[in-house]
């Protein structure tokens, strides 16, 4: 059959209450030279008087909506009404009519200034910390029920859990923390007796490596070490078992997921941190040592006597006192970060990004809070 071009007539010269007429094969063989007379005749034709399908031979979804644009969709289903219209083209003619009449226009994005998205950011980013720190505290609270009621009962200690991440955490650790601490302390003492050699107390370079690594460095390269090297591989491991579903077949079976995965994981910090600190205490005021035994020529014998001559057990007991608080904090950051990994890699890689990065903000924050309320304490 012999396709017929399709046409839309207008009324008569001088005859403008006569309606307009539409046929022929409204298909997308014929959209390309439709397309541009819908464009220029549509506003004629919906405020026409008049219009009437006079011999609308075949239409399809193209050709639909080429007539939802000419007439407009209420226009279309009024005249697909009438009687004598072909049933299967009304009820394609009205199926494109009111798909296309739900499709309102996405209004424009409105211009925003340079300060409106700054002010955005920096609210998302308040509500971001707001609502971290409400999960952090709830975590703390579920952690801190789970452990007061597995330290009731010996028989739920997990012991063989809790040896490895001791290995893990702490007896690994050994060497990266004793090498740092020891370089550290050795350009703590190369600065200080740089500058107090202006003065003539080249000999207080002592005291300054003991106080600053008993009091301050010690805990704090240990922890911001912890933070970079345990909390970001207890949200690795972790997030890979909630991404493996593994977390989900521990509830199934009638198991505790804090009791098992965090609470070995928090021991072994609250044991491992301290230990560590002392480490890295002794290791700092070594490598403070030999500088002084190489620069300032301080034997080792008068270094060892200037630190017995000094007050160094209150500043000793207050680096040992924050370690368990930032081991504490570290455990459990890194484990919450874990526990919110959706199941791709790509949450793995960020959530472990977020528990370093929120770790060592808190230590840093922590041990700010902890040196001003000493020094106004005068301790």
């Amino acid at each position: 059959m012999t396709p017929t071009e399709p046409y839309i007539t207008p009324p008569p010269a001088g005859r403008m209450d006569a309606p307009w007429q539409i046929g022929g094969d409204w298909t997308l063989s014929h959209y390309a030279s439709l397309e541009p007379q819908v464009q220029a005749l549509q506003t004629h034709l919906q405020n026409a008087t008049a219009v009437v399908f006079a011999n609308l031979e075949a239409v399809d979804t193209a050709g639909a909506s080429l007539l939802v644009q000419l007439l407009g969709s209420q226009r279309l289903r009024q005249l697909v009404q009438q009687p004598d219209f072909d049933e299967g083209r009304r009820a394609l003619l009205l199926a494109v009519a009111n798909a296309m009449a739900d499709e309102s226009p996405q209004p424009a994005a409105p211009r925003s200034s340079v300060l409106h998205e700054l002010l955005g950011h920096i609210g998302e980013a308040v509500e971001n910390l707001w609502h971290q720190g409400r999960a952090l505290l709830g975590f703390m609270g579920l952690t801190l029920a789970s452990m007061l009621g597995v330290l009731l009962r010996p028989r739920r200690w997990r012991i063989t859990s809790l040896a490895a991440h001791l290995e893990q955490c702490g007896l690994n650790a050994v060497p990266i923390i004793t090498l740092l601490t020891f370089l550290v302390g050795a350009v703590v003492a190369f600065l200080g007796a740089t500058i107090l050699a202006d003065f003539g107390a080249s000999i207080y370079t002592v005291n300054l490596v003991a106080f600053s690594f008993l009091r301050e460095f010690g805990v704090l390269l240990t922890a911001i070490l912890m933070a970079g090297r345990t909390a970001s591989a207890f949200t690795a491991q972790i997030g890979s078992m909630k991404a493996n579903e593994e977390i989900d077949a521990i509830r199934t079976l009638g198991l505790s997921p804090i009791e098992l995965l965090v609470l070995p994981r928090v021991f072994a910090m609250l044991i491992a941190l301290p230990i560590l600190t002392f480490i890295a205490m002794l290791s700092g005021m070594l490598g403070g040592g030999l500088v002084c035994a190489l620069s300032l020529d301080i034997p080792s014998t008068l270094y060892l006597s200037i630190l017995q001559d000094s007050d160094l057990l209150r500043h000793f007991l207050i680096g040992m006192l924050k370690a368990p608080l930032f081991a504490f904090l570290i455990a459990l950051i890194g484990c919450l970060e874990g526990f919110k990994v959706s199941g791709s890699a790509q949450s793995v890689g960020e959530h472990t990004t977020s528990a370093v990065v929120q770790s060592i903000f808190m230590v840093i924050l922590l041990d700010a809070l902890a040196a001003l309320f000493l020094m106004e304490m005068g301790w």
